[in-house]
């Protein structure tokens, strides 16, 4: 049967399929409900409204699968690191046991703000939810796992929680040296 969509009726590749893009098992995304339920919950909205890394992309939110458990001799994240000018890192352990002060730190990184520099986390283990704000104002959430690196543009507004596994260990990455 002639494919209706090509001007010659002839058939033609699905212009929706792609290759698969490995960040996705490490880094999804999806527009929030409006619920007020706990923080750490997906709040997917009903029907579920899965949001692209090309679309995140288009916001200035960039994205790796690097190798967490190699973090330390990894090139891919070497290159990034020398082609991004980010010269400075730590790790943070976000979860009740690591955190000194750990309710009032998690209540704090969910208060919505931005930064004048872009945000660089890298996930070694755990998980965790990065929500942004997209062009309209509605909040995406960006479920970040263990090998996945976001960056937020400068000037994005955001925040952050923990998901149900109330743990994230993550590198935190910056350009210049920390004041």
């Amino acid at each position: 049967m002639p494919n209706a969509a090509h001007p010659l009726g002839l058939s033609t590749p699905d212009a929706t399929r792609h290759p698969p893009d490995d960040r996705e098992e490490v880094i999804q995304a999806w527009y929030m409900d409006d619920s007020d339920e706990d923080q750490r919950l997906p709040h997917h909205r009903n029907p579920e409204e899965y949001v692209s890394l090309d679309q995140l992309a288009e916001l200035g939110v960039l994205s790796w699968r690097l190798q967490a458990d190699n973090y330390e001799t990894d090139d891919k994240l070497k290159e990034i690191r020398e082609a991004r000018r980010y010269s400075y890192m730590d790790i943070i352990e976000v979860c009740p046991e690591k955190l000194p002060n750990y309710e009032a730190k998690i209540k704090n990184f969910f208060e919505e703000h931005l930064h004048t520099d872009e945000e660089i986390r890298y996930c070694l283990a755990g998980s965790g939810y990065f929500d942004v704000r997209d062009c309209n104002d509605a909040w995406i959430r960006v479920w970040i796992k263990k090998g996945g690196m976001i960056v937020l543009p400068a000037g994005i507004y955001h925040r952050f929680t923990l998901d149900a596994n109330n743990y994230i260990k993550a590198m935190r990455l910056f350009v210049g040296e920390l004041v």
